[in-house]
């Protein structure tokens, strides 16, 4: 198979000549310390040469609290309180890449302010199904768009002197049986689909740091696997950054020491016994495993530090952070307020006019739920976090009765750190090599007594539910009379629902796309009390909306962070004009996704993707299905019209489209005119259309604005696996120029020579 190598990015001779200066000094023992985790978030500093502990904290939705250093308790002080962030997938659904980078800056400022090296963010994986618990920390299902918000994020955390390490690398595409789920891949598409975004993040957002996934890829965990990490990282893609272990990602001792794995992070206190600890060294000591592999991984992390000013002459420069400021707030709730989605609003019933209304029901247990301490790892010691129900109070001031009522039942679940769940999540592959419980070919007694155990607790598990279920619905009772009595009086109806981290959730995918807590009945029965009730939603992923052609209103907000409830009660009155776009297709239904088609989603032991390239809107494209609504999808409140079209190409092989967007509205607006390459009549099979570019531009009334947009070669291609390379076949491309990828409004016809 040939290669396609690109040029080493080393830094400059000066510094790799003080790296290996260094090098020479150190002992085993030392080198052996810098590789592995001295604590849950730290490694180990080594003192006589200056050399500090590297400082890792999660992301991406802010720094994490401060823990002790072996226990998965927070130490309880007050100091670390922080900005809490829209989430990922919110950043993503403002397309704003310049959004991003402000963002990132708050975040890199932030893990700074609070010293910390390593801020493990951002979460780049595809969005294969909806289901996926973890979807919310990540940005599209779209490698292009990904790309195009990530790198910026990027450029913003590191130039705080704090390093990125985009995660998970890759194709960590489901929660369940996450740490042994072996994902079959072909080539082209994990070059066409699951690479792209990682490969702009290292090389032209210059991530100082990337984090190997915990799952099983193509047969090799991707903490161990020499395709992914010596091949395709170093050698294709030039990295010379540092690559990080998810907490517990490795497995093997010599496996992950022989590929260009340079840190283990994992949950235990037992630090000495780590793969890269005493066992390592032993391996060394008995010559089954060369020190020259300990040297790369050390070299790779002294090449960390000095990026980072944490050693060497510049260590004096290093910039000084900061957090909680009013600036980083800003930020917070301008990318809130770009991020919220309206989806429906079919009678323009948005904005609503706050001098007339005078009684307003608010109704869903979102609309005053707290969702910044949950979520797994993005969980998040918030500043303050201000839900829809404050936001909307705040901004009314009084001059109209505001009624709440929840709506429907949710059960309290207590915090607890006695056990702690990140420890939980790991007790199945603790102190062995084959990691999950129950698989086949072990049938050791401690294996089927773990199994047995195992089994037990999830049927504990499942009589749980159902008694929550039971609960649910008894209590429901009450609370869908109290809301539909408030609804019948008030002047204007807001149903503000959706999921929360019991749902959207590290370490667990949905069951179903369907809204918990019996939300459906309770909108349906709204419905029928006040046909023009606005319902909107806070969540991570998509939501089946059975109701939604009697809604006549529907708005969507992703984990907006801190400030969500100031701007949805902005989008709401109309002192914003939404401009969000959906980064996802949202489903009709579940059955409709192509992980519903083929079963490959949410099994343990093994998934093969094999709907390829088919993922998102290419499958509902492909398979000519209706989604609730298309990925590109948000309305406004004015109107866009598009015309002009322009197809050019330039002396330097570019290809230059240009086209007009009007405001034909009567308020101030953004929008995101996307483009789609279609190609036609294709020599092998390729998706229907694919975003290839997009830009976002503010216009007022009765203006317009100019787009130009540039494509390359690159944006014709596909991936060739018998060249091992990208290449474009000459002939005919349609360009799409569209609101949405379904709302197409200009096209034209591009012959590629």
């Amino acid at each position: 198979m040939r290669r396609i190598l690109v040029k080493d990015i080393r830094n400059d001779k000066k510094v790799e000549s003080q790296i290996l200066k260094l090098l020479k000094k150190l002992t085993l023992d030392e080198k052996i310390a810098m590789i592995h985790a001295a604590g849950l978030f730290k490694t180990a500093p080594i003192d006589r040469l200056d050399i500090p502990a590297l400082i890792c904290s999660d992301g991406p939705m802010g720094v994490r609290c401060e823990f002790h250093n072996s226990r998965w308790i927070p130490t309880g002080n007050n100091d670390d309180n922080v900005t809490y962030m829209p989430s990922n997938s919110a950043l993503a659904s403002t397309w704003n890449p310049e959004l991003a980078k402000r963002s990132g800056h708050v975040l890199g400022e932030e893990a700074r302010g609070r010293g910390k090296d390593v801020i493990l963010a951002p979460g780049i994986n595809i969005k294969r199904s909806p289901l996926c618990g973890r979807n919310f920390e990540y940005m599209s299902e779209d490698p292009k768009l990904t790309a195009s918000i990530a790198v910026p994020f990027i450029k913003g955390i590191q130039e705080n002197d704090v390093a990125a390490c985009v995660k998970h690398f890759a194709c960590n595409v489901q929660e369940t049986d996450r740490h042994m789920v072996d994902t079959i891949v072909d080539e082209r598409t994990l070059y066409e689909l699951y690479f792209p975004a990682f490969k702009a993040a290292v090389q032209e957002g210059a991530s100082y740091s990337i984090m190997g996934a915990y799952n099983v890829l193509n047969g090799a965990h991707c903490c161990e696997n020499k395709a992914l990490l010596d091949f395709v990282l170093r050698e294709e893609w030039g990295y010379d950054g540092a690559v990080i272990s998810d907490w517990g990602g490795i497995h093997k001792t010599k496996e992950a020491a022989e590929v260009t794995m340079d840190l283990e992070m994992s949950i235990f206190p037992d630090f000495d016994n780590y793969m890269f600890a005493n066992p390592l060294k032993e391996a060394i000591e008995k010559g089954e495993i060369s020190e020259s592999c300990v040297d790369s991984k050390v070299r790779n992390i002294l090449r960390l530090m000095f990026r980072l000013k944490m050693i060497g002459k510049q260590k004096d420069k290093r910039k000084a952070g900061t957090y909680n400021t009013p600036e980083h707030r800003d930020i917070v709730l301008h990318t809130a307020e770009e991020s919220m989605i309206l989806l429906k609003n079919e009678k323009n019933k948005l904005p609503l006019d706050r001098k007339k209304v005078k009684k307003l029901a608010v109704i869903g247990q979102n609309a005053a739920k707290i969702h910044s301490d949950g979520g797994g790892s993005a969980e998040i010691k918030a500043l303050y976090e201000i839900a829809p129900l404050m936001g909307i109070k705040t901004l009314l001031g009084g001059n109209t009765e505001v009624i709440y009522e929840p709506g429907y039942y949710v059960p309290e679940k207590r915090k607890t750190f006695d056990h702690n769940w990140q420890e939980k999540s790991l007790d199945e592959i603790e102190g062995t090599d084959i990691g999950f419980l129950f698989r086949q070919e072990d049938t050791s007694p401690e294996a089927l007594a773990r199994a047995e155990a195992f089994r037990k607790e999830e049927e504990e598990k499942a009589a749980q539910k159902e008694k929550e279920k039971q609960l649910i619905h008894e209590k429901n009772i009450v609370l869908f009379e109290q809301a539909l009595n408030a609804a019948k009086e008030a002047d204007e109806v807001i149903f503000i629902g959706g999921l929360d981290h019991n749902y959207d959730c590290e370490g667990s995918d949905r069951e179903s796309m369907k809204l918990p807590y019996e939300q459906d009945l309770l909108i349906e029965e709204l419905l029928k009390v006040r046909k023009d009730a606005i319902i909107t939603f806070v969540a991570g992923s998509p939501v089946e909306m059975p109701w939604r052609d009697k809604a006549e209103t529907i708005l969507w907000s992703y984990y907006a962070g801190m400030e969500t409830g100031n701007a949805f009660a902005k989008i709401i009155f109309g002192e914003i004009n939404p401009s969000g776009k959906l980064a996802e297709t949202f489903p009709a239904k579940y059955e409709d996704c192509v992980t519903a088609k083929n079963g490959q989603f949410g099994i343990r032991g093994r998934i093969t993707l094999e709907e390829g390239l088919y993922c998102g809107y290419r499958y509902f494209d492909k398979e000519n299905i209706l989604p609730a609504f298309c990925f590109g999808h948000g309305l406004s409140y004015t109107k866009y019209e598009y015309s002009n079209l322009s197809i050019k190409q330039e002396k330097n092989g570019k290809v230059k489209v240009s086209f007009n967007v009007k405001n034909i509205g009567k308020m101030a607006g953004a929008e995101t005119a996307q483009l789609y390459v279609a190609p036609i009549a294709p020599k092998i099979d390729r998706p229907v259309k694919e975003l290839k570019a997009y830009k976002k531009v503010r216009i007022t009334p009765g203006r317009s604005g100019k787009i130009t947009l540039t494509l390359s070669r690159q944006d014709f291609s596909y991936f060739d696996t018998d060249i091992h390379g990208f290449t474009a076949d000459v002939g005919d491309y349609e360009i799409l120029i569209g609101a949405s990828s379904d709302d197409i409004r200009l096209k034209g016809v591009y012959t590629l020579a």
